[in-house]
């Protein structure tokens, strides 16, 4: 762990689905949105289609941020291209698509931004999901550039994705686990994973765990912060980097 976290450098400022308040969220817009805000990091939610592409979604349905209805993981990559990604949010980003995992790491090439993929499996699809993340940004992640943080609230994705760690040839993706509340094995959870960070719900996390988990040599990351006092607050508590849906009100108060 302690190898794979040296080798790791996340910004205090991530922006969450790209600029989540100001752009369609997990679009390549909300992407080139953050970055004119100043984020120099970006989160976002991988999945897989009915026929096994990687693509950017958060729900399980497409019904929320798009123009269409149903389940993602029974609909085709093309039939999921041919949604408005953008309407939801205002007429400004009609037409916006859902991209595919390469697309959006062409973008960030270059937008020259680094990022945490969120490995976010639909019902029953845990260990293939992985395993589409994970070949995926073997294949189309620029040698370059620092690896990508690799995160998921699945435990069984994340187990997967030590596996193929394991049997890939040199540096495997650094890996993150996601936590909402506060288990009471959080630290075994993290040493059988191989983590290199955590990541907590503000809501759950307290002075005294944070410290915990920054004694036990992980990064520490907290998600989703907009309030700046409260941004101050995890800083003071030795949290490394928060998810927010406004990294340019963040940045322009407490800085890089």
């Amino acid at each position: 762990m302690q190898s794979q976290q040296a080798a790791l450098s996340v910004p205090r400022v991530i922006g969450h689905r790209g600029a989540a308040q100001a752009a369609p969220e997990n679009t390549l817009e909300g992407f080139i949105e953050a970055k004119a805000q100043g984020a120099s990091w970006v989160e976002f939610d991988a999945k897989l289609t009915a026929d096994n592409a990687v693509i950017l979604l958060h729900d399980d349905i497409v019904d929320r941020t798009t123009n269409g209805m149903g389940f993602a993981a029974q609909m085709s990559l093309s039939a999921l291209q041919a949604l408005d990604a953008g309407s939801w949010f205002g007429p400004a980003w009609a037409n916006s698509r859902i991209p595919t995992l390469a697309e959006t790491i062409a973008c960030l090439e270059r937008l020259e931004l680094g990022c945490n993929v969120e490995i976010k499996p639909c019902p029953g699809r845990d260990r293939e999901t992985a395993v589409g993340v994970l070949d995926e940004l073997g294949r189309v992640w620029p040698t370059a550039k620092p690896l990508p943080l690799v995160s998921s609230f699945s435990y069984e994705s994340l187990l997967e994705a030590r596996r193929i760690n394991e049997a890939r040839p040199g540096a495997g993706f650094p890996l993150g686990l996601l936590l909402e509340d506060a288990p009471a094995d959080w630290l075994g959870l993290a040493q059988e994973l191989g983590a290199v960070s955590i990541h907590c719900w503000h809501e759950a996390l307290t002075q005294d765990w944070a410290r915990a988990i920054k004694q036990a040599g992980y990064l520490l990351l907290v998600y989703t912060v907009n309030d700046v006092n409260l941004a101050r607050q995890l800083f003071a508590w030795g949290v490394d980097a928060v998810f927010t849906d406004v990294p340019g009100r963040l940045l322009a108060e407490i800085g890089r």
